[in-house]
């Protein structure tokens, strides 16, 4: 890869507890035909990102059954209580080394499809100068998934702790690119009701 053709990744996190979904593993509810995990990295591999990434905890081995075949790495979050910051960094850790930078994909957001993983790599190839992120956003709301600069970010993203993404650093940056999106970017399900979504 060169300075202008960067390696991109793509991590899924699904190592959540999904509590507010009740007993049903959340990322094994079905979304369309599919397990919304199974949904998420899937639009992962028919993305551009150069390597695709899955963070496993609760219900690691139903999430592995559930993913069965599909050509990716997953790593396993041994203490997924600890929060969403634990599995990011591992997700980014397992990325190959010459990796520029990561799509943050959530694996509770069944809508997300290849297309916008490609308008946020497309959108930060195309920047100059790269921004520290890139973000998309629909209705006034920034959603997810976002493309982090593994560069920029790297020390921000290493001191994260507890039960928080990059939100917090993105919000008091001001190099984060912003791209228009669709409602997909802010449609999450905690709770199975959403699933009707």
């Amino acid at each position: 890869m060169t300075a202008s053709d960067p390696a991109i990744g793509a991590v899924i996190l699904a190592a959540g507890l999904g509590s507010r979904f009740g007993a049903t593993p959340k990322m094994l509810a079905p979304y369309g035909d599919r397990p919304m995990v199974r949904r998420a990295v899937e639009a992962a591999l028919a993305s551009r990102a150069d390597s695709v990434v899955a963070v496993l905890g609760a219900h690691r081995q139903a999430v592995r059954d559930a993913l069965a075949g599909l050509d990716l790495t997953l790593v396993e979050n041994p203490d997924p209580a600890a929060g969403l910051s634990a599995s990011l960094r591992l997700g980014l850790a397992a990325l190959p080394p010459r990796t520029r930078a990561a799509v943050v994909l959530l694996g509770d957001m069944p809508q997300i499809e290849a297309a916008h993983i490609d308008a946020l790599i497309a959108a930060y190839k195309a920047a100059a100068p790269r921004p520290s992120a890139v973000v998309p956003v629909s209705g006034g709301l920034r959603g997810n998934p976002v493309l982090l600069d593994l560069a920029r970010l790297g020390t921000d993203l290493a001191a994260l702790s507890g039960d928080r993404g990059a939100g917090p650093i993105l919000k008091r940056r001001g190099d984060v690119l912003e791209v228009p999106a669709d409602p997909a970017v802010i449609f999450d399900v905690d709770t199975p009701e959403a699933l009707g979504g």
